[in-house]
């Protein structure tokens, strides 16, 4: 060790008397400050000017969008380079190496020796960026310093694996500048590598690991992960066995067959360790970040958990689908995996496979572009296009033998299967992320290990209609399939109900939206049994309907207020009422009290206010209130050529109106639960799909929260974290301008003075 120790002193000092280090420290640390205080002032500004700044920690070190350690990680590779270059080949080029090889030192210490200088070095590089955390520790409140603590580490690792790619290379070469660039060369490699020949999955699995593309990623998040760890080591051991094995050929002059078996021998062990290394059975985990943001939350884990046995994501690709042709091909499968990691981290057993097939879509692009082609025509003429091997599809008749995917309109889509047998689909949705996250991975896993609540929807009365597109229908958030946040994909099973029958025992809530004629007897009494029973309702009026709607809201001690609430609005129509969710609201659903931290409020486009009653053995709880100058209107029906004005002979009360009640009560030993709108539009495709100038609404958040609420909080699946607790930097703008120019300018130009000190004592000596 003694000798390691003197070679790499030695190295250290050549290599800080040379200006490269030091020009590499300087630089180093004004580029990271300059990130850095650039930041921290634009947070600043943004408190002093009255902008709420949250998880200020994460997005000054580890966003993707210019975070320290992010832009950190896409330079080092520039750096490295110019101080390894010349480790070796300064060596070979001047001659020394055979002093090296006549004096009592092995090769291993000759290396490792020189690897540790440079790893001392990197020491250097990461105090900086301790130094700036520190400061960083004293100005945010609560500080996430385990997650700044990890990304360290991972920045880390990458130097050292860096290093030993370049000391390798300055073995190979008596040139600086040639091993220099042959290190950015590899380095490039090693990044590209996880392209090449995904086709195979074996050789995938290896080149897919062997790649130090973002490899420190996970560790700039805040997740310390075995196999990226076991990935920096053996990495870093590789070249430095290769380094050792290329001395030994020059020292010895062994064959070149020789040399050729060892290099071979070395990558097959370090790609055998990579391979079982990244087994999800033995990988483990360590998530530094405060609110846990990198692992599942509590219920994903739990429902994870229930899942014992076997599980089989079947993803089934399309060849005519072209917005999803992409996704899951094979050179994109590990990439596509990688959407499932927290989950396969929780139950390693999960196998994912893939089916490539062709089969007809409905596509107007499609039509316009091929009119007068069949599905078979269309599919040679994408496969010749996109160059794709037309035998890896499976024809529409071999398809359809093995599922039917029409009712998916045979899209992207991935079927999850138990060994038990359970299964149910997973989809992509037609929004900007387009691939599910947590909510709806979670909520399609809970449907294989529990029955969840069915959503019976009534019909025959004129109610609205959940499978038709009008604006004042349903679908959007029931049947449509690619909307992310239709009750389909987020848990719950829906099917139209008519009460000429009893309501079927596996109905769990029933909406009711709108009814425009009476109910006959006999519906009345099917009604009244599940109403009976405890079963959870939703019922929906509208101002017109009271007539229809009062008989049934009786049985619950409700009743519309006569006339139609009106607010007077220089900008909107009377009719367009406001109203904000109530503090018992807030404390009840959790939906509803985001909402209102955000002051976002819901839009009513003609509403009742509700009045309860509290005979009928219910307890109510309002959810949703007007402000104080609202009043009914008893006279004006027509709100855009009439004027509304209130008139109290009419009866007409200006006042708070609830127009949302959440009501409860014991039934045969379980909460029943009955929530009432006075306003059946505010949740309809038109009002979910518009927007009013001036009004921050979020009618949709009605959704998720009712039926949160009314499912006995199963679904949709809370995936809520901790609210990150950093939120507030300790500097008003004249003291961060103050140390932007004291990290930026001052320590760099000590640093120099201390170059320059060392420099003129070496030639005093």
């Amino acid at each position: 060790m003694k000798k390691i120790f003197k070679i790499a002193k030695m190295e250290l000092q050549t290599l800080f008397y040379s200006p490269i280090a030091w020009l590499i420290l300087v630089i180093f640390a004004f580029q990271t400050v300059t990130n850095f205080m650039g930041n921290i002032e634009s947070y600043v500004q943004s408190q002093e000017l009255g902008y709420p700044v949250s998880s200020i920690t994460t997005r000054l070190f580890a966003s993707p969008w210019g975070g320290l350690f992010t832009t950190v990680q896409g330079y080092l590779y520039l750096y490295i380079p110019l101080l390894t270059m010349g480790l070796m080949s300064r060596e070979l080029s001047s001659g020394s190496i055979k002093l090296l090889y006549s004096s009592p030192v092995t090769n291993w210490q000759i290396i490792l020796g020189k690897y540790l200088s440079m790893m001392i070095y990197g020491l250097a590089l990461i105090f900086v960026l301790l130094v700036i955390a520190l400061f960083g520790s004293f100005t945010i409140k609560d500080f996430d310093f385990p997650m700044v603590l990890s990304g360290l580490l991972g920045l880390y690792f990458l130097i050292c694996a860096y290093a030993a790619v370049g000391l390798f290379m300055s073995s190979l070469t008596s040139y600086q500048v040639v091993a220099a660039i042959m290190t950015l060369v590899v380095l490039g490699l090693l990044s590209y590598v996880k392209n090449l020949w995904q086709e195979f999955e074996l050789v995938r699995e290896i080149t897919y690991w062997l790649s130090i593309s973002g490899r420190s990623g996970e560790f700039i998040r805040g997740l310390i992960c075995s196999e990226d760890v076991i990935y920096f080591i053996t990495v870093s051991a590789l070249f430095l066995v290769l380094t050792v094995i290329r001395l030994q050929a020059n020292r010895q002059k062994a064959p070149w067959t020789m040399t050729i078996g060892k290099y071979s021998s070395v990558l097959l062990i370090a790609s055998v360790i990579g391979y079982f290394s990244s087994r999800p059975a033995l990988m483990t985990y360590y998530d530094a970040t405060a609110t846990k943001s990198n692992t599942l939350t509590e219920n994903s884990q739990d429902v994870v958990a229930k899942m014992k046995g076997g599980l089989t994501i079947t993803t089934y690709v399309n060849a005519l689908d072209l917005n999803d042709l992409w996704t899951a091909m094979p050179a994109q499968v590990k990439q596509d995996q990688e959407r499932f990691r927290q989950y396969v981290r929780f139950k390693p057993e999960i196998k994912m496979k893939y089916v490539y097939y062709y089969d007809t879509v409905i596509d107007p692009r499609q039509d316009e572009r091929w009119p007068d082609k069949n599905t078979q025509e269309r599919f040679q003429e994408i496969v010749k296009g996109y160059h794709l091997d037309s035998t890896m599809f499976l024809a529409p008749t071999t398809i359809r033998k093995q599922i039917d995917l029409w009712p998916e309109g045979n899209r992207f889509v991935r079927l999850l299967e138990r060994e038990s047998g359970e299964k149910t689909f997973l989809r992509v949705y037609n929004d900007m992320y387009h691939h599910p996250f947590e909510t709806e991975i979670t909520a399609a896993f809970k449907r294989l290990v529990m029955e969840l609540p069915k959503v019976g929807f009534l019909t025959g009365h004129g109610e609205r209609d959940v499978k038709k597109i009008g604006d004042r229908d349903y679908n959007t958030f029931t049947w449509d399939k690619p909307f992310r946040n239709s009750l389909l994909n987020q848990g719950f099973d829906v099917e139209e109900v008519n009460l000429n029958s009893p309501i079927p025992k596996d109905i769990n809530i029933l909406v009711i939206a709108e009814m425009r004629s009476e109910l006959l007897p006999t519906q009345k009494t099917n009604l009244d049994q599940y109403i009976a029973r405890g079963g959870n309702l939703m019922i929906l009026s509208e101002p017109k309907r009271k007539e229809y709607m009062d008989p049934l809201l009786a049985e619950f001690g409700v009743k519309l207020v006569p006339g139609q609430l009106v607010s007077i609005s220089e900008d909107h129509a009377p009719d367009l009422v406001v109203v904000k969710p109530t503090k018992e609201g807030q404390e009840l659903i959790y939906h509803f009290d985001q909402m209102a931290k955000l002051e976002y409020v819901v839009v009513n486009p003609g509403v009742s206010g509700l009045e309860f009653n509290p005979e009928k053995g219910y307890k109510a709880i309002p959810l949703f209130v007007t402000d104080s100058l609202v009043w009914n209107e008893m006279q004006t029906t027509d709100f855009v050529d009439d004027t509304a004005r209130l008139n109290p002979d009419l009866g007409e009360v200006q006042q708070r109106y609830n127009t949302t009640l959440a009501l409860t009560r014991k039934v045969n030993g379980r909460t029943q639960k009955v929530m009432v709108f006075g306003d059946a539009d505010c949740i309809s495709n038109g009002e979910l799909s518009s927007g009013h100038k001036g009004i921050r609404a979020s009618n949709f958040t009605l959704i998720p929260g009712s039926f949160f609420w009314l499912s006995d909080e199963e679904v949709p699946i809370d995936v809520r974290r901790p609210t990150p607790p950093d939120d507030l930097v300790y500097l008003s703008e004249k003291e961060a301008s103050t140390w932007t120019i004291i990290l930026r300018w001052i320590i760099p130009a000590l640093m120099i003075i201390l170059a320059f000190v060392i420099w003129l004592r070496r030639r005093g000596r």
